[in-house]
């Protein structure tokens, strides 16, 4: 026997031990997500993870073994076992059981949903009634209609001032969770990590755990009037780091970053040469200073935008990235393969409604913002008062558990976001404000039924 073939044999017998291994460690995972689940516990385990995370490192030294491969082998079995654990979770998609119940014709009041009752622009009625006539029927480009794009970036730029965004910096995507899709396909690989400040919307973690992307969380607090502590995301970056997401005006919190605190988390990313991907969508809804990642010369920035929520367009199902030239070739390479183009009949449509005057948008809801922090507060509810977006993210009295509540106003007519939904806040609940005064003062009147013990 030639030593090759030796070799090779030891090689084969060494990869399947592995194989067996791992078979093991997928059923231990399973275990620990059903006892998880049983006890209502988080999935990932940040602490946990580090101290494995020093452990392998520290094995790497002992063995002599490349750290960033073993980094990345590491944050693949983590990846691994957070889907298995994923996949045993109890289904909280309030939304959908809602919608199976007015199927069946009971009476739901839809407040755990961030769409806003009131119409798109008048003008997106007429920009449909133009279509045929002006034959936007056809196939267009992969990065979006050059008019599109080109107002987009003329009106950024009389935004914010900032001459490095060009029409090729603008991306048109089949709204903005597609977006965030393909950014995270084309700019990240598997094994890579990326820092997620939670609470957050879910599609971020979503997305990258169906790419074998690892999620670092920073978890804020209430109590700290959910700001990110700077020396955690310090702290977190490694040698596999290679993205911050941040979302403000925030969804649930409706927080706003104090622009120096956001300065600081720029500057940690430039330091590490990190992208950012910025989620924008609720800027027309920010009722204190804020500051788009859009104002910030940096060149790994990414900032995702959408129709849906500043013009109520959200079944049009359109949006759009800003980045560097490079990461649009790459994405717009992607679409392509995906869909083709982005429906042109969609972006005529969008074309005009860029141009409308959504600013009483943003009045009505501040207005029921308002309206509904005095009720929540009627309720017993604790919560920062938002300074944007559409919600109020509150915390239960006596630490009720928001699954279970929310399933039982759900019985009553009701429908409301637990905190699960977006981090490890299970004692918390979102309620949106897309709706009229009648309904929202019905569906609070439900909840403080309930929190009080009536029926």
């Amino acid at each position: 026997m030639s030593k090759i073939t030796k070799l090779r044999r030891e090689m084969d017998s060494v990869t399947l031990q592995m194989i067996k291994l791992f078979k093991i460690r997928i059923d231990i995972s399973k275990q620990i997500g059903d006892l998880k689940n049983n006890l209502g516990l988080e999935i990932t385990d940040e602490v946990r993870e580090d101290n494995l995370r020093n452990k392998v490192i520290s094995l790497c030294d002992d063995i002599s073994l490349d750290k960033s491969f073993a980094a990345k082998f590491l944050n693949f079995l983590l990846c691994e076992s957070i889907k298995i654990q994923n996949n045993n979770k109890r289904n909280t998609s309030i939304f959908l059981r809602a919608k199976s119940l007015e199927a069946k014709g009971k009476k739901i009041i839809h407040m755990e949903v961030g769409e806003p009752d009131f119409p798109p622009p008048i003008n997106v009625k007429q920009a449909l009634s133009e279509i045929y006539d002006n034959k936007y029927t056809k196939y267009g480009y992969a990065e979006g209609m050059l008019e599109l794009r080109s107002a987009i970036a003329n009106k950024i730029l009389s935004q914010y001032h900032n001459s490095d965004i060009q029409r090729d910096n603008i991306m048109i995507c089949h709204g903005a969770r597609f977006a965030i899709y393909l950014i995270m396909a084309t700019v990240l690989d598997n094994e890579d990590e990326i820092i997620i400040i939670d609470p957050s919307w879910p599609a971020y973690k979503n997305c990258a755990s169906n790419f074998g992307i690892k999620t670092r969380i920073i978890k804020t607090s209430i109590e700290n009037n959910w700001d990110p502590n700077i020396s955690k995301i310090n702290s977190m970056i490694n040698t596999n780091t290679r993205m911050i997401v941040l979302n403000y005006p925030n969804n649930p919190t409706g927080k706003i970053l104090n622009v120096d605190l956001q300065d600081q988390i720029i500057k940690i990313a430039n330091e590490h040469n990190l992208y950012v991907l910025s989620d924008e969508i609720y800027s027309n809804y920010a009722y204190k200073p804020w500051k788009s990642i859009s104002s910030y010369e940096y060149k790994n920035k990414i900032v995702v935008q959408s129709f849906s929520k500043s013009h109520s367009m959200t079944g049009f199902r359109i949006g759009y990235v800003i980045a560097s030239q490079e990461i649009i070739y790459k994405m717009a390479k992607l679409q392509s393969l995906c869909l083709t183009n982005v429906s042109s009949p969609i972006q005529y449509v969008a074309l005009k409604a860029l141009y409308s005057d959504v600013s009483h948008n943003s009045i009505i809801i501040k207005s029921r913002l308002n309206m509904l922090a005095k009720l929540a507060k009627s309720a017993g509810l604790s919560f920062m008062e938002p300074s944007g977006a559409m919600y109020i993210f509150a915390k239960l009295p006596n630490s009720a558990d928001s699954v279970t509540l929310t399933n039982k106003l759900l019985d009553c007519g009701l429908a409301i976001s637990p905190g699960t939904i977006f981090g490890n806040y299970k004692n918390f609940i979102r309620i949106s404000v897309c709706l009229n005064t009648k309904q929202l003062i019905e569906g609070m009147d439900i909840l403080n039924n309930i929190l009080n013990g009536e029926s």
